[in-house]
């Protein structure tokens, strides 16, 4: 059953990708909008990448080290889609909510995620001791 719930993040982190990707590829072909998506393609599809790192993290270390990586670029896609509605460099709003949504969610569960696994490695430490 965990190897399920595995899967279907890593399905939710490309299916992430696939909406960012449309996304920029709905942005106003300015200056500032090819500026911004670039960014925001680059941020919003490593996720994905990444995760496929955490599964062959080399100590519990590493894999939160790459989690904190992951962490950094949904951020970064936040606030890149934030910018995008303010701006605003798209007309589709609604796909822009629906990514930051997506996004914010996905947020909290790498939160919670390298909260586990620090409790885990400091549970690790002290029965070592």
């Amino acid at each position: 059953m965990k190897m399920e719930r595995k899967f279907d993040l890593e399905d939710r982190l490309i299916d992430f990708a696939v909406l960012i990707i449309r996304t920029t590829e709905e942005l106003f072909n300015t200056k500032v909008g090819n500026d911004i998506g670039g960014q925001l393609v680059r941020s919003g599809t490593s996720p994905a990448l990444h995760y496929g790192e955490t599964q062959s993290a080399e100590s519990r270390n590493d894999f939160i080290h790459k989690l904190k990586i992951l962490l950094k670029e949904l951020r970064e896609s936040r606030s890149a889609k934030k910018i995008i509605k303010k701006a605003p460099l798209s007309e589709n709003i609604e796909q822009v909510d629906k990514g930051v949504a997506e996004c914010d969610e996905l947020i909290s569960i790498f939160v919670k995620s390298i909260e586990t696994a620090k409790r885990n490695l400091e549970n690790e430490k002290s029965k070592k001791k």
